[in-house]
């Protein structure tokens, strides 16, 4: 039976519905999968994003992505608390109608299945130069061919793990997530420290604000969408609670911040302006430190791709199905969207575009947008008073972020290089153990 709804905080914000046999998480268990949501193949084009806005406004630029995003995900449980809907899309539905549902199902599952194809693109570039480091694997062995790889990863990690019916059972596998995403930071913190004094800083490498910081905007806001996940992780609470919830949103997204951070100024400070949009494409192909970092970032995004498949299932359960699915239709349409995000990713493989316009087209209305329009038309008072004001201030920098951003990306789209060295390759050190000369 559906709990009575409250305003205090401490107790239950939406009607939850206890259904037999659906497990509920730890506070714990919802934290590691937020996380896990957060911090994707985004986070490998936070340094070129600094290279975008100039480093020190690059930083400032991406605390208030943070904030912004802290801020939003428990907007959209209020707008749930005063709306008395338990879904990101039932909340859209019965505050804008109709029309305001297809249109924020279309950017739910939009972003979610982009973020699918990025990833593949994404395993398929890293594992792909891992593998060649394997004795007898050359550039002609067919654990080289990216297409292979991607092929190999969706049968044997990605599929079987986007199966899964309860978004519970993945706490385990976002710890893992996290614990790789961790070795990763102090890769690129190591080899900040050993690369740094052997490539020579760019010009302007440490200017305070560069002109297209809008573009950066986008990158950023791709890194840290989440929204998407925030009813399915709220709802697998044991205690759906504001309080519980809050913990939850303020841990995940002040871990993600710090860990972006780093990981951005040790990429970009490495790199400075020669830094790419994959910031793995920067490293040299026999670095061995490099090697073990791809190797644990293809795993780390192969277990964040399933919590995007539970979203892209779920919107289109709701918009198509209006009701829960059998099994049957849980496996079909799971198979179905994870081969139609496999095709893609074997046909296009330009990741700092995908990141761009995704962050642009999805990600900033996800955050700066849906969310604050919600609660604006549900919130009683004037618009210019208290949260009402902060809501019709984030519609208007997430409209002006979309069309600048968007216009800029078109006019100045990132270089797309893979496989390809690095002019500095050839003198710098780049064993695992050596230090530099």
């Amino acid at each position: 039976m559906a709990q009575q709804l409250t305003n205090e905080e401490g107790t239950t914000l939406i009607h939850s519905q206890i259904v037999a046999g659906k497990s509920r998480s730890s506070t714990i268990s919802a934290t590691f999968n937020f996380i896990n949501s957060i911090i994707g193949s985004g986070i490998i084009g936070l340094p070129y994003a600094l290279n975008q806005a100039g480093l020190p406004f690059g930083l400032l630029l991406l605390t208030a992505v943070g904030l912004i995003t802290d801020y939003s995900i428990i907007l959209l449980i209020k707008g749930g608390n005063l709306s008395g809907t338990n879904s990101y899309q039932s909340l859209v539905q019965s505050t804008f109608g109709f029309s305001g549902f297809l249109i924020l199902s279309g950017l739910q599952f939009l972003y979610p299945f982009i973020a699918m194809i990025s990833y593949n693109i994404t395993t398929g570039d890293t594992l792909t130069k891992v593998f060649q480091r394997i004795p007898g694997v050359g550039p002609d062995h067919i654990l080289a061919e990216r297409h292979f790889v991607i092929l190999l990863s969706t049968v044997v990690f990605t599929l079987p793990l986007s199966l899964h019916r309860n978004i519970e059972r993945l706490g385990k596998v976002s710890l893992l997530s996290m614990v790789l995403t961790l070795a990763i930071l102090v890769i690129v913190i190591v080899r900040a420290a050993t690369y740094g004094g052997q490539i020579l800083p760019t010009e302007n490498a440490w200017a305070f604000a560069k002109w297209n910081a809008i573009q950066a905007v986008g990158v950023m806001s791709f890194a840290f969408i989440c929204h998407h996940n925030s009813f399915l992780i709220y709802g697998s609470l044991k205690q759906p609670t504001l309080a519980n919830w809050s913990q939850v949103t303020h841990i995940s997204v002040g871990s993600a911040l710090i860990i972006s951070a780093v990981f951005a100024v040790a990429g970009y400070t490495t790199f400075t302006g020669y830094t790419q949009g994959d910031i793995f494409e920067n490293y040299c192909r026999d670095d061995n430190l490099a090697t073990v970092g791809r190797f644990f970032f293809g795993l780390s995004i192969m277990t964040t791709f399933p919590l995007e498949c539970f979203v892209t299932r779920e919107v289109v359960a709701t918009v198509i199905c209006s009701r829960d699915l059998s099994k049957f239709e849980h496996a079909a349409i799971t198979m179905l969207i994870v081969a139609v995000c496999t095709s893609i990713s074997l046909v296009y493989n330009c990741l700092g575009v995908v990141l761009e316009l995704n962050g642009v087209l999805s990600a900033t209305p996800l955050i700066f947008i849906i969310p604050s329009a919600c609660f604006l038309k549900l919130s009683t008072g004037r618009w210019f008073q208290g949260e009402n004001l902060i809501s019709a201030i984030l519609i208007i920098i997430g409209l002006f972020v979309m069309i600048t951003g968007l216009t800029m990306t078109s006019l100045y789209p990132q270089d797309c290089t893979h496989g390809i060295d690095m002019f500095y390759c050839a003198d710098v050190n780049v064993s695992g153990t050596a230090s530099p000369e």
